[in-house]
C-alpha cells in the first residue's frame, strides 16, 4: 500500500503561523467525516460513477479480448489519439510501462504540424493498431489527427483492413464518432456517459493501455479497489485522500500556499503531475476567491531550476513528493576521479533519493510545507491506488471548497470560439 507522510506540514514542524496546528486538522474531522457519508451516499444514488468503473467486469474483458487480438496479429505499434484525459492518463501508463518488450506506443496529442510528420514518418502502417480516444467524438485535436492516421491507414489497408485496425473509446450511445465508426464496423469500447474525460482512467480509457502494454489489468483495478476500501473509512488518519485533502484546503485557505507543486522524483511518474495537474485545475478552477492552483514539476531537474524560488520567493507554494522505493539497480562506476568519490559505487536510486532528501530538506528549513506519497514499486496494483486516491480527493476538495467538481464550462467556452474561427473559413497556414 502506498503511504502518505504529512509531517513536513505541521506547525511542529514549520511553526504554527507557517504550518497546520493539530487544533486547526482536529476541526476539520467532523466536517469530513459527514463529507465522507454524503460521498457514500451519493455513490449508493448513482452519482461518482467514475468510482465504480474498477468494479465494470465487462469492460476488463473487453480490452483483454483487443490485447488479444493485438498478440495474434503480431501488431507492433499502437497509435494512440486522445487530449485532456483521453491522453494523460494512457501517458502515465505508457511512460511506466513501455518497454522494448512491449508494442511501440506512440501518442498523439498536439496538432503542432512538425511534430505530427516526425512522429508518422517511419509508421509501417500494415503492423499498426489506431485507437481514437474521445468522449465527446468532436474535439478538434483528437479527430483531425484521427482523420489524417485514418487516411494513411485506408491507403495501407483498404477500406475493410482500416477498419478493422481501428478501435474507437468513445460514448457509444451519442457523438459523431460513434455514428462515424458504426458506418464502417469499427469496433467500439465504451466510455459510460455519465464519466468525464478526467475521470476515466478506469474505463478502457486506461485499461486498454494498460493491456496493450502487457500489464495485469485485474491488478490495476484490484489497487483502486483497495483504495476505495481505505478511502471510505470516516476517520481521516485511516482515509488518505481525506487527509491529503484536508491538508491542502488548509494549506490554501489557512496559510496562503495557493500553489500546489506536484513533484514526482521518478522520471516513470512525470506524467502524474499533469495529469493530477488537469484533474484538480479542471474540476476546481472554477471560483475567483479560492480554489487550489496546480503545477507540475518534476524531480531532480525542476529543482536545478526552482528551488530558488520555492525557498525565497512568496510563500505561495506547497509540494507534493511522489516517489517509488524498488527501482532498477545501475550503479555510478566505483572508479571516479576523486572530486567524485562522493558518489562511487553509490546507486542511481541512491541519488535520486538523496536529491529528493535534498529538496524536502531544504524546504524544511525555509519553513515551507511539503507531503510525500510513497509508493512502494511502480506497478500496475500500486498506480491504480495513486489514481484512485487523487480522483476521490478532488470530490472531497469539491465539498471543501463547495465547488461542483464536475464539468469544465470555461473550457467549453474556448471550443466554441475555436469552431466558429474555423467555420468561417480557411486560416493562414
Amino acid at each position: 500500500m502506498l503511504t502518505l507522510d504529512i509531517s513536513a506540514t505541521l506547525a511542529r514542524a514549520i511553526t504554527p503561523s507557517l504550518g497546520i496546528p493539530d487544533q486547526e486538522l482536529s476541526g476539520l474531522r467532523s466536517s469530513m467525516r459527514r463529507y465522507i457519508d454524503d460521498w457514500l451516499k451519493e455513490r449508493r444514488s448513482g452519482k461518482h460513477a467514475w468510482s465504480m468503473a474498477p468494479y465494470d467486469k465487462q469492460a476488463i474483458a473487453l480490452v483483454k479480448e483487443v490485447a488479444e487480438r493485438v498478440k495474434t496479429e503480431h501488431i507492433r505499434t499502437v497509435i494512440w489519439i486522445g487530449i485532456g484525459g483521453s491522453a494523460l492518463g494512457p501517458q502515465v501508463i505508457q511512460e511506466a510501462f513501455e518497454s522494448p518488450d512491449t508494442v511501440e506506443f506512440i501518442l498523439l496529442d498536439s496538432i503542432d504540424p512538425a511534430y505530427l510528420e516526425m512522429m508518422l514518418r517511419f509508421v509501417d502502417w500494415k503492423q499498426t493498431l489506431l485507437v481514437i480516444a474521445s468522449k465527446s467524438g468532436d474535439s478538434l485535436e483528437p479527430m483531425s489527427i484521427f482523420f489524417l492516421c485514418f487516411e494513411r491507414l485506408r491507403a495501407a489497408m483498404k477500406d475493410r483492413g482500416a477498419a478493422e485496425r481501428t478501435v474507437a473509446v468513445t460514448d457509444v450511445d451519442a457523438g459523431p464518432l460513434r455514428t462515424f465508426c458504426a458506418e464502417r464496423g469499427i469496433a467500439m469500447l465504451p466510455i459510460p456517459a455519465d464519466v468525464g474525460g478526467r475521470y476515466s482512467v478506469f474505463t478502457p480509457i486506461g485499461l486498454l493501455p494498460m493491456a496493450l502494454l502487457g500489464q495485469d489489468v485485474n491488478q490495476f483495478v484490484r489497487g483502486a479497489k483497495e483504495m476505495d476500501t481505505a478511502c471510505q473509512s470516516t476517520s481521516i488518519d485511516d482515509n488518505p485522500a481525506a487527509l491529503l485533502a484536508s491538508v491542502q484546503f488548509l494549506l490554501d485557505t489557512k496559510r496562503g500556499y495557493c500553489l500546489r507543486t506536484i513533484m514526482p522524483y521518478s522520471q516513470r511518474l512525470a506524467p502524474v503531475a499533469r495529469w493530477d495537474q488537469q484533474l484538480i485545475a479542471e474540476s476546481l478552477g472554477k471560483a475567483e476567491t479560492a480554489n487550489p492552483i496546480p503545477v507540475a514539476a518534476i524531480g531532480t531537474q525542476d529543482q536545478h531550476s526552482l528551488l530558488q524560488q520555492w525557498m525565497a520567493g512568496p510563500r505561495k507554494s506547497w509540494h507534493l513528493f511522489i516517489r517509488e522505493t524498488e527501482r532498477p539497480r545501475l550503479s555510478v562506476p566505483d572508479h571516479v576521479p576523486p572530486a567524485f568519490q562522493f558518489m562511487a559505487g553509490k546507486t542511481f536510486g541512491q541519488l535520486m533519493d538523496a536529491c529528493y532528501e535534498g529538496t524536502s530538506r531544504a524546504l524544511l528549513s525555509a519553513k515551507r510545507p511539503s507531503v510525500t506519497i510513497t509508493l512502494p514499486r511502480l506497478d500496475a496494483g500500486n498506480l491504480g491506488q495513486l489514481f484512485y486516491l487523487f480522483l476521490t480527493e478532488v470530490v472531497l476538495l469539491g465539498k471543501l471548497y463547495r465547488i461542483d467538481p464536475y464539468g469544465q464550462p470555461a473550457v467549453e467556452t474556448g471550443k466554441k470560439i475555436t469552431r466558429t474561427i474555423l467555420s468561417k473559413g480557411r486560416t493562414a497556414e
